[in-house]
């Protein structure tokens, strides 16, 4: 054979397919600790770590009110901040997260009493008042993750005392409600997850049988409840965890039932109007379908608790869209909440009108942020039988063990969100045949995938995982090139007539404060100019490489929008904590270039 023609006809006989779903094959994520992750989520990861953990008042807002366990109600959030602690020191290896970990582990089993409670209350008013059972849980789930990562025999013994105690507390008084005005599966949020994971950590099946028998977890059937009333069945976060915990249930004792609550979700979330373009669900903590997009809008718990559910979806039978909705939260949602020196952070990320930092480091949405960075690097790869599937882009590096004793080492080279251009080094042991998978995004509708420099390459639609399956080698390179033009999204209900602008997974939005002598209240009857949108100088300010698009709109004034739209504006990243906008007037919504969000409608796909 002619070797000018070799590296093509090689290619053509790798790729095997590319599919929304890579196969049945569940996927396995990476150790935390054999991830490393620059680019914006490792800038996220670096300064939760160091301008907010480092910085937290421990002793004050975490410990003491464990100590003196006085009170009659209330919230703090221990667990879910060591389980963070966890899973920071877990990936960073760093000695100041460490310690902390460490100290605030050790000072929290120091305050479990004989029976095995820790908490906040006082002895009458343990276990049944609002949101005792809900901090417990998650206590358990922290100190589970302590031995899971890091070993500690002490953790996992509390962990079973804390759990323990609270079998006891309810098989003596199986029929109890929680008190309050909300429902025992909103006031217990997080539990199951918790005992299912203790139960894989020590085999023991009386976790497990306690979700099913007294949690009822298998028969969860709750209807998809919009709105805030009641006993607000419809809150988001919970749904979404008890989701999630039925799939996690489904891994240990797999079951297609466990599936359904899940499917239905994600159905109202794509075909429903039930997710927002930021890559957001819920108003004021509960579902909506509106599309409305201020006040109380995407509470971080629900997006924290999104993302760990798509993840947990895209392990069970890897299809490509769980990816694609992941992406979207992150650069969005997840980031909006987080002031951009990582200090501050939010319980909404509205998208029309001001938005506020929560006062106070501990509660539900600062703990459930800290914990949804501290996973981030665990979504970029994942372990596909014996080969690898890269589902999130962004600068980072890998090692794994694959079969037959080969380790292979992956570096991703990219300013990805910036450009849709992806370089990836393969160094394999030695040379070895696996499957190489790559996430292909919605809204790239055909990708270019070159190996070695061969000119030839393949295309791969959008949607879809491209497999490649050939024999690697040491310094082989994967170029993935991914097209990432403007778009202009047409908004649906409440936001119908308006357009939102994207590219790639971010969403742009205006600023207020960055508009001279323009009134912040007039901003909502601009209309936009789709065809004077470019890209704009970088943004320093949100990320050191932050986006802007210049556009020019029309004035409230210029009834008919004729001739050319006279202002220039600069729009910004949904993460702009100034943002204000999303959705701009159109002149004529029936033009050409306009285009449907590409989540909205998809078909589930199980």
């Amino acid at each position: 054979m002619d070797r000018t023609y070799r590296p093509a006809v090689v290619i053509l006989l790798a790729v095997l397919a590319w599919a929304a779903t890579i196969s049945a094959e569940t996927l396995t994520p990476l150790e935390l600790g054999d991830i490393r992750v620059g680019g914006e989520i490792g800038r996220r990861i670096d300064i939760t770590i160091n301008n907010n953990v480092l910085v937290i008042d421990v002793e004050k807002d975490f410990l003491e009110p464990f100590r003196t366990r006085g009170r009659d109600g209330g919230y703090i959030g221990l667990g879910k901040f060591i389980d963070s602690l966890v899973h920071l020191a877990a990936y960073s290896h760093n000695d100041k997260v460490l310690a902390l970990k460490r100290r605030v582990v050790r000072e929290t089993i120091a305050t479990q009493e004989k029976d095995g409670y820790i908490g906040l209350f006082k002895p009458q008013s343990r276990m049944w008042k609002l949101w005792d059972i809900h901090e417990m849980g998650y206590l358990v789930l922290g100190l589970t993750a302590d031995h899971r990562h890091f070993g500690e025999t002490a953790s996992l013994d509390a962990a079973r005392e804390l759990a323990d105690y609270i079998i006891r507390r309810w098989s003596d008084d199986p029929a109890r409600q929680t008190d309050g005005w909300v429902s025992t599966y909103v006031g217990t949020t997080g539990l199951e997850e918790a005992m299912l994971a203790l139960h894989k950590q020590t085999g023991d099946p009386r976790y497990r049988d306690f979700c099913i028998e007294h949690r009822k977890l298998a028969a969860w059937d709750t209807p998809l409840i919009q709105g805030r009333w009641g006993n607000i069945e419809g809150h988001a976060y919970y749904h979404l965890c008890h989701c999630l915990a039925q799939l996690r249930l489904n891994e240990q004792q797999p079951d297609a039932a466990l599936l359904n609550q899940s499917r239905r979700t994600l159905g109202f979330l794509l075909s429903g109007d039930g997710l927002l373009a930021p890559g957001l669900c819920s108003y004021h903590e509960c579902w909506h379908s509106n599309q409305q997009g201020f006040y109380k809008l995407g509470e971080t718990c629900a997006t924290a608790y999104l993302i760990r559910w798509l993840d947990a979806l895209i392990r069970t039978d890897g299809a490509s869209l769980y990816g694609d909705i992941i992406e979207r939260a992150i650069h969005n949602g997840l980031f909006a909440a987080q002031s951009p020196d990582g200090r501050r952070l939010r319980y909404y990320a509205p998208f029309e009108g001001k938005r506020e930092y929560f006062d106070g480091d501990t509660y539900c949405c600062p703990c459930n942020f800290r914990r949804a960075i501290a996973e981030l690097p665990g979504l970029i790869y994942y372990r596909k039988a014996d080969g690898l599937a890269i589902n999130l882009y962004s600068e980072s590096s890998a090692t794994l063990q694959l079969h037959e004793g080969v380790s292979l080492a992956i570096r991703q080279e990219t300013d990805y969100p910036n450009s849709g251009e992806v370089t990836i080094h393969l160094k394999p042991s030695k040379p070895c045949h696996f499957p190489l998978s790559l996430r292909i995004p919605r809204w790239c509708p055909n990708a270019r995938v070159t190996i070695n420099g061969d000119e030839a390459g393949l295309s791969a639609p959008g949607g879809s995982f491209c497999t490649i399956t050939r024999r690697w080698r040491a310094a082989d390179t994967v170029k993935l090139h991914m097209p990432m033009p403007l778009r202009v999204i047409k908004g649906r209900k409440s936001q119908a007539g308006r357009v939102a602008v994207m590219r790639g997974p971010i969403l742009f939005c205006l600023n207020p404060e960055r508009q001279e002598g323009l009134d912040a209240q007039a901003m909502k009857l601009l209309r936009i100019d789709p065809t004077s949108l470019k890209l704009g100088d970088t943004d320093k300010t949100i990320r050191p490489d932050g986006l802007t698009c210049e556009a020019s709109f029309w004035k409230p004034t210029d009834y008919n929008a004729s001739g050319t739209a006279p202002l220039k504006l600069m729009l910004t990243e949904y993460a702009d904590p100034g943002c204000e906008w999303t959705y701009f007037l159109i002149p004529n919504p029936q033009m050409d270039g306009l285009v449907d969000d590409e989540l909205a409608g998809c078909p589930t796909p199980f």
